[in-house]
């Protein structure tokens, strides 16, 4: 089943009230756009080709791996397809087109695959996705023949009374035969309440032509929620947030409140997981089997080993091996690595570090651009001083290391293996294997002190 894809999204989205263009707005940290073409890629599609307009300079990372046409001026969907002519005259080997939009992100792989079988199936030049919504207000409707065909779309604002009142509409999801299409663009006008050019016309203008145009029902009509406004926005939010905690749920993911656990469509979670409440996973993330994670906590594009345990703590592009420990209220930042059976326990920050087998980061303290090997404790309120004002330095520190509270290490250091530093300490030379290192001046005490200072 070889076809192309057409993805208009070149449109201002003026409802969304941002600087932001309406397609570039995350759902459940992915982009509008980019559901729709992973799932186009999922259904196994040959050519992407994606119709840009306004803010496209803000799209262009979004949309690197199709085939990028500009709609410099937004003269109705019609519009759109003809920008793109060109390219859809190109196309070898390719017969079936499908067209959607870049603001409905919930259809599914199954149900476009779905639409292009039948369209092929049945030898149609043109097919239609329809639904049946609880209110039609603001959607084209289907206009049947006696006999039952379909006879044109027409769209809210050009309707009568008797076709407003039909319930059947558009979800603006098409299958053309790819010579079909091209035939009938030439037909377009703008003789219509918003004087663009509606691709819908072009239906008509197929069966005008001898060619046969058909509809497709779709069965959930959640799947055809356009986004134009915010409000639109959360309840896609809500929808596809019910469907992926579902899909884990069911593949043997324990929530213990599923409404208060948001997951991203490309989170990979393996069996025997819990997520506890106001927990958000994100992007290229992966949880192993058996971990437990939340509550109260935001996981990005991070791989969770497992057996880990990870609470009330923000993670950003780390890897934890197994049995890890995090939290609570840790933030790991981008390139830390925790090994196995390692802890970063409360109000710890770690950046970029690579923290051993079986080490420990209890609490308070800040480990920036650092090795530390195995068995290593660091005692409270440790900080390795990375940043010299402009470079960043390393520090490292040996297998079964023990370091005393309030220890600082201004880097570049290096410190052994074995090694032991007195607390409050600012180790600034590098330590030999097994050695204690201390730096502290002479406590002093000057008795009576407070009573002869003490005012009056």
């Amino acid at each position: 089943m070889a076809f192309a894809t057409l993805i208009l999204a070149a449109g201002a989205g003026t409802r969304m009230k941002s600087n932001v263009p309406k397609v570039a707005h995350p759902l459940l940290g992915k982009a509008l756009i980019r559901w729709v073409i992973d799932t186009v890629h999922e259904a196994e599609c040959d050519t992407v080709i994606t119709v840009v307009g306004h803010g496209r300079e803000q799209l262009g990372f979004l949309v690197d791996d199709t085939i990028s046409v500009v709609q410099e001026e937004q003269c109705g969907t019609g519009h759109a397809v003809m920008m793109a002519r060109s390219h859809l005259e190109t196309l070898k080997g390719t017969t079936t087109l499908l067209i959607l939009c870049g603001d409905t992100p919930l259809f599914t792989a199954h149900t476009l695959k779905c639409l292009v079988a039948t369209h092929e199936v049945k030898g149609a030049d043109a097919s239609v996705l329809t639904f049946i919504p609880r209110d039609p207000t603001g959607y084209g409707r289907i206009v049947r023949n006696a006999e039952g065909g379909i006879e044109r779309i027409v769209e809210q604002k050009d309707a009568s009374e008797e076709e407003r009142a039909i319930t059947e509409v558009n979800s603006g999801v098409y299958c053309f035969q790819l010579g079909a299409l091209l035939a009938s663009l030439d037909a377009l006008s703008t003789n219509n309440a918003q004087g663009e050019y509606y691709l819908t016309d072009t239906l008509e203008q197929i069966r005008t032509m001898g060619g046969k145009v058909q509809t497709c029902l779709c069965a959930d009509a959640n799947e055809t929620l356009g986004i134009n406004d915010r409000t639109q926005l959360a309840t896609a939010t809500a929808l596809a947030q019910q469907r992926i905690n579902k899909a884990h749920m069911l593949a043997g993911v324990t929530m213990l409140d599923p409404t208060s656990v948001w997951i991203g469509p490309d989170v990979v979670i393996e069996s025997d997981v819990e997520i506890l409440p106001l927990t958000m996973l994100s992007g290229e993330t992966v949880v192993g089997s058996g971990s437990v994670i939340g509550p109260n906590t935001r996981i990005t594009d991070s791989k969770i080993g497992s057996l880990c345990v990870v609470e009330e703590s923000i993670l950003d592009n780390v890897v934890l091996e197994n049995r890890v420990t995090v939290g609570p209220r840790a933030y790991l930042r981008p390139g830390t690595v925790m090994r196995n059976d390692s802890r970063a326990g409360t109000h710890v920050e770690i950046k970029k570090s690579d923290i051993g087998v079986g080490s420990k980061v209890p609490h308070l303290s800040y480990i920036g651009d650092a090795v530390l090997g195995s068995e290593v404790n660091v005692g409270a309120g440790t900080i390795t001083c990375n940043y010299d004002g402009s470079a960043k330095n390393k520090t490292i520190i040996g297998d079964r290391s023990f370091i005393g509270s309030d220890t600082m290490f201004v880097a570049p250091v290096q410190v052994g293996s074995d090694v032991v530093t007195g607390a409050g300490s600012v180790i600034t030379r590098d330590v030999p294997n097994d050695a204690l290192a201390v730096e502290r001046t002479e406590q002093r005490i000057v008795e009576n002190w407070v009573s002869r200072n003490k005012k009056d």
